[in-house]
């Protein structure tokens, strides 16, 4: 059953839904799409089979997929090229969040052709976002960034390391296919680490400074989601599972329209410094950062900790079951564990200080703090 939520795009969400992308293409006139995604989905059966599909259709395809795992801006700028190159009229973004961020950058860059950083949010570069931009169109296959309804992208400095946020409105895809069924094959450490991402997301939405009642709703739901699904998804998925994981993954990047934290501080710069996969660097750091949050901030760890339905609704409850989960799901405690090397923390910090999260954290966080969280978790 394919259901259809307005919010914050059209999405089709159920089994199958990504098989009504050939008719939704020809049924909008658009004959020649860019297929954005990455070298390891591109390999896959359901990949091909979609691209089949369209070219049963008569349409046109042509795939890029020449991105890293963390997406720098050279990717944004070798797709655009292909656009270019043969003629394209559409993009679909079909991945993770890496595809969907190359995807997202290339459709602001296919008519808006200075340097892509002068159009990072963190400056204003949206209000230089005013040209008409290609029809758009995702497809995720994992649970975890729900970049698939949202409105930026992540993109790095290939040399600085220092991620940028490419953001404005009209880059919302114009319709979503949410199909659970993707993500059925997904191997257990992608499942868990980017289940555990799309968890940082609403964790960090429900505690982010900015008032947004509505997105604060939206995030505790997603909260519930995850903790009735996630070690399933990992461990014996089936669709119940899969499909629980998919719309609380699109929930939380709804709900990060209000804003993220300190988690994801720590995070970026593992992706960045150490190319650490996005998923896992939230997994392992987020008991600290929620430790981190706890003083001053009980109320709302209590209502965590209820939509958890710990035994007790306190802040080192939640935090406990961070740990826990983490263990069941088989993600390690320790940043040694991952890589991270005793070298390595004076540059994260320095990285941390400068990224664009933390400012709505619900307390402020200092270069001190940060690199004491990293010495705590390694």
């Amino acid at each position: 059953m394919v259901y259809q939520y307005n919010f914050p795009t059209t999405i089709r969400f159920g089994a199958g839904a990504s098989k009504e992308l050939p008719d939704y293409l020809v049924k909008n006139n658009l004959q020649r799409p860019l297929v954005v995604t990455d070298p390891t989905v591109a390999q896959l059966p359901f990949f091909k089979e979609i691209i089949n599909d369209l070219k049963k259709k008569n349409i046109g395809v042509e795939v890029f997929h020449d991105i890293h795992k963390n997406p720098v801006k050279s990717d944004v700028y070798k797709g655009t090229e292909v656009y270019d190159q043969t003629g394209r009229d559409s993009i679909v973004g079909i991945g993770g969040g890496a595809a969907l961020d190359v995807a997202r950058a290339i459709v602001l860059r296919v008519n808006h052709r200075e340097d892509l950083f002068k159009y990072d949010d963190l400056i204003g570069g949206d209000v230089y976002v005013t040209n008409d931009v290609p029809h758009f169109v995702t497809i995720p296959t994992t649970a975890g960034t729900g970049s698939e309804v949202g409105r930026s992208a992540i993109i790095s400095d290939d040399v600085t390391h220092q991620k940028k946020i490419l953001f404005a409105p009209k880059l919302l895809a114009k319709i979503v296919f949410a199909d659970p069924l993707l993500t059925m094959d997904l191997p257990a450490f992608i499942t868990a680490a980017t289940g555990m991402d799309a968890l940082t997301h609403n964790m960090e939405a429900f505690l982010a400074k900015t008032p947004h009642p509505l997105c604060e709703g939206i995030a505790l739901e997603g909260i519930q989601l995850i903790s009735q699904s996630l070690e399933k998804a990992v461990n014996k998925p089936d669709l119940e599972s899969r499909s629980r994981m998919l719309i609380a993954s699109l929930m939380g990047a709804v709900a990060f329209q209000k804003g993220l934290g300190v988690v994801h501080s720590l995070a970026h710069p593992l992706s960045s410094l150490l190319d650490t996969h996005h998923g896992l660097a939230n997994a392992v750091n987020i008991p600290y950062g929620m430790e981190f949050n706890i003083a001053g901030f009980e109320p709302r760890f209590r209502r965590i900790a209820r939509t958890l339905e710990l035994k007790q609704d306190t802040g080192k409850a939640v935090v406990d079951y961070l740990f826990d989960l983490n263990s069941r799901i088989g993600i390690p405690h320790k940043l040694s564990a991952i890589g991270v090397k005793q070298e390595h923390i004076e540059p994260l910090a320095d990285l941390a200080i400068a990224d664009f999260a933390h400012p709505n954290n619900p307390k402020p966080v200092t270069r001190e703090d940060f690199r004491a969280l990293y010495l705590r978790a390694l």
